[in-house]
């Protein structure tokens, strides 16, 4: 995922999260092609994955403030780690997180905005996030 089509940044994320804080992490989305690359259809409630350097256990909270392309709107995701990608991941995979969405009402009116954008190359040959 390039940089100039994606970009994250992690505020408010302690380095213990033991303390019941979950991570903020704002995701925002340039391009098509790289929500395309972060969408995670293998979650039945949907999810995204978000490139960090930082170290997160799987089931952790994530909350995540989401930018679409070509939507003024911000979506917040209160969602949790689902699978991990460490570094030195092989194939030279992105170190990060994938997060898994909620299964309530407005998050899955979020995956139907999500695919409604990606429109038909969900359905593409092209990968998505693999884990």
């Amino acid at each position: 995922m390039s940089e100039a089509a994606a970009r994250t940044t992690q505020a408010n994320a302690p380095a213990n999260t033991s303390a019941g804080r979950p991570s903020v992490i704002q995701l925002v989305f340039r391009e098509k092609g790289a929500l395309y690359a972060a969408y995670i259809p293998l979650f039945a409630e949907g999810g995204l994955f978000v490139p960090t350097m930082r170290d997160y256990k799987l089931g952790e909270d994530i909350y995540l403030l989401l930018s679409l392309p070509e939507d003024p709107q911000r979506y917040p995701v209160a969602g949790k780690v689902g699978w991990i990608t460490p570094a030195n991941a092989s194939g030279g995979r992105t170190q990060g997180v994938g997060v898994r969405f909620p299964s309530d009402e407005k998050t899955r009116l979020l995956k139907l905005r999500i695919e409604e954008l990606l429109g038909t190359s969900i359905e593409s040959a092209k990968p998505t996030q693999t884990i």
